[in-house]
């Protein structure tokens, strides 16, 4: 009987063991609001890596992040990274982005798009994030930038519904995606 105690006391555990180690490696997040439109939708849930970042990785241009924002840390919200720390960037009236004067090709977002204009240098350690519907959006052109601290993971996968199961929306712009 004291093996079998012992048994089932090693077997829960482990269980809590590998329980707390995924959770803290992976969490799911549902998507509310429209401002990421036409990539991921109102409803749906994300598994995010909590993982992409640790080790002195930083979040790349394209990388679909889950943040606390900084004016309302209660509360989370999913943007994609436009423009790294140290970068400027200018929106223009026809909503083409340029970083550091070069064009960046968004090719995640919907035909018409149209937010704001103007143009902001990104502070050291943080990041500028924009939804892809920018026309809804609420993000680093009204609310500011995101510090590191801030980010809980990069989007990995799309979990529900099941219909739109897949890996997330990131992209990686090609080097020659960014043009004088």
């Amino acid at each position: 009987m004291r093996h079998v105690v012992g048994a089932i006391l090693q077997f829960v555990i482990l269980t809590l063991a590998i329980l707390f180690l995924l959770c803290s490696m992976v969490q799911n997040f549902r998507i509310v609001g429209t401002s990421m439109e036409p990539n991921t939708h109102n409803g749906q849930y994300i598994m995010v890596n909590k993982t992409s970042y640790w080790f002195g990785r930083a979040p790349q241009r394209g990388d679909v992040i889950v943040f606390r924002p900084p004016e309302a840390p209660q509360t989370t919200r999913v943007k994609r990274v436009v423009a790294l720390p140290d970068e400027t960037i200018e929106i223009r009236a026809n909503g083409t982005v340029y970083v550091d004067g070069c064009q960046l090709e968004e090719q995640y977002l919907p035909a018409y798009h149209i937010g704001s204009v103007g143009s902001w240098t990104v502070p050291s350690g943080q990041y500028f994030v924009m939804g892809d519907n920018r026309s809804v959006s609420y993000d680093s052109c009204q609310a500011g930038t995101i510090p590191l601290r801030n980010v809980i993971g990069k989007a990995w996968l799309v979990v529900w519904p099941a219909s739109d199961w897949g890996f997330a929306p990131n992209y990686v712009p090609a080097v020659e995606a960014m043009v004088k």
